[in-house]
């Protein structure tokens, strides 16, 4: 059948089960960047943990509005050039029916939109672990609007949007390995080789003030993970869906298990950020690769996926960047594996019919892959350290180092994470109750 033309007997109808399924998945994507404002806020010192929660809340408003604007016909308008979307009728979302469903799909335009914003949303909420302690909060608002707009939109749109070049090569991502995970992590590294490391790097104790929030944030994200993945497939008529959805618990059980194993032999402990840490690497890896590979796969791509991030983490301190919170050795690392092991152990019976090396589809897909990777990492790196310069060399892109060592909340936001006032320790009250006088009397008398 040529390539526009649909027979009226194929025609999709609106469906209200497949409906309802993406608005709940839209939810669940939503409460993904709580999720990961509890699970970085738990990482840094207390100092901190206000700034970092607000950096990922902070997306939640500049990206919506920004999405609403012009990003979604930027990420999903009609193809120029296979690098950028543009449709005057997604400008404000101003020209959408509310039953006009999305081309090909059984859901309306407005539904797939909020379920990509949410994408949109989570995405540099993500860089903001690995810029903790040290970057003034208008700088960092300022670098969101800026990086959406140059890099995620357009990114998003070779990925995942009708003429993308990506797209169209065959590149295979499900649900964000390279426009999400790779994308940020990759905008990550841009951004703190320019900005630099925080103060005591390799030298102060920078441990994470609060391992029951970082807990918190990992279920949180695991949680809302099922609607980030299984959502992806826009519906689940033909059990797609159902296997990612199977595939995204798999791998990242094996990825747990497999990082905490690492730790046991390497440091001697299974640690509880160990465990959060790799679960999360499970999920980023599974992310573009659980639609098109078996459980049996999905098990294995967890296993390497937490083995290689547990041992990337430790990059950091070999090659002297400070990524704060391991959004490196995690997401861009992570959707790395993912994206590449899809050239393995694609099965050719999920989301394609595309097959990998281990199920006799030569190195084809392999190639595919590599392609997506290498490109998105690459402009990914350039374009947000460019921006993270051109911010850093206008209105300054660091607290001082005297605001720093203090704290960031406070200088930042006026506020602390924690009142310990009340905790004892505090001053002297005015006047001293009977015992106390008694004491002080006792006192003058001995002397």
């Amino acid at each position: 059948m040529p390539p526009g033309i649909t027979l009226a007997a194929d025609t999709p109808t609106l469906s209200a089960a497949n409906t309802g399924f993406m608005l709940i998945c839209s939810a669940l994507v939503m409460i993904m960047t709580p999720g990961l404002a509890f699970f970085y806020g738990g990482m840094v010192r207390v100092k901190s943990t206000l700034n970092m929660l607000m950096m990922s809340f902070i997306s939640l408003g500049i990206v919506t509005i920004l999405w609403v604007l012009y990003g979604f016909s930027a990420a999903f308008g009609t193809d120029h050039g296979s690098l950028i979307g543009w449709s005057s009728d997604y400008v404000g979302l101003s020209g959408i029916g509310l039953t006009q469903l999305w081309d090909g799909y059984t859901i309306p335009i407005y539904v797939f939109a909020v379920f990509q914003l949410m994408f949109a949303i989570i995405t540099p909420a993500l860089i903001s672990g690995a810029l903790a302690d040290r970057v003034k909060f208008s700088a960092w608002a300022l670098f969101i609007t800026l990086w959406v707009t140059l890099v995620y939109f357009p990114v998003a749109h070779w990925v995942w949007g009708t003429g993308g070049w990506a797209f169209d090569l065959g590149v295979i991502d499900f649900a964000g390995g390279t426009a999400v995970h790779i994308n940020a992590g990759a905008a990550a590294l841009g951004v703190i080789l320019v900005i630099g490391k925080r103060v005591g790097f390799k030298k102060d104790p920078m441990r994470p003030h609060s391992l029951p929030l970082v807990m918190l944030g990992a279920g949180l994200l695991w949680f809302g993970w099922f609607g980030f993945n299984a959502g992806s497939w826009l519906g689940n008529d033909d059990g797609v869906g159902a296997l990612m959805f199977v595939n995204t618990q798999v791998a990242t059980a094996a990825a747990m298990l497999a990082w905490l194993i690492y730790e046991k032999v390497r440091h001697g402990a299974c640690t509880t950020l160990g465990a959060a840490s790799g679960a999360v690497a499970g999920l980023v890896a599974i992310t573009p690769s659980g639609g098109s590979c078996s459980p049996l796969g999905a098990i294995a791509i967890g296993a390497i996926a937490g083995v290689l991030c547990a041992m990337a983490v430790g990059l950091k301190y070999r090659f002297g960047y400070d990524d704060s919170l391991d959004v490196v050795g995690v997401h861009l690392v992570g959707g790395i594996i993912g994206s590449l092991l899809i050239g393995f152990f694609a099965t050719g019976g999920g989301q394609s019919d595309a097959q990998g090396l281990f199920y006799g589809g030569g190195l084809t897909q392999l190639w595919k892959q590599l392609a997506g990777v290498g490109a998105v990492l690459a402009y990914s790196l350039v374009a947000s350290a460019i921006l993270a310069f051109l911010i850093d060399r206008t209105i300054g892109m660091r607290v001082s180092e005297d605001d720093e060592v203090s704290g960031i909340d406070q200088v930042e936001h006026a506020e602390t994470a924690y009142d310990f006032s009340g905790a004892g320790g505090g001053t002297a009250p005015r006047s001293a109750g009977p015992v106390q006088d008694a004491a002080a009397q006792t006192k003058k008398v001995d002397a």
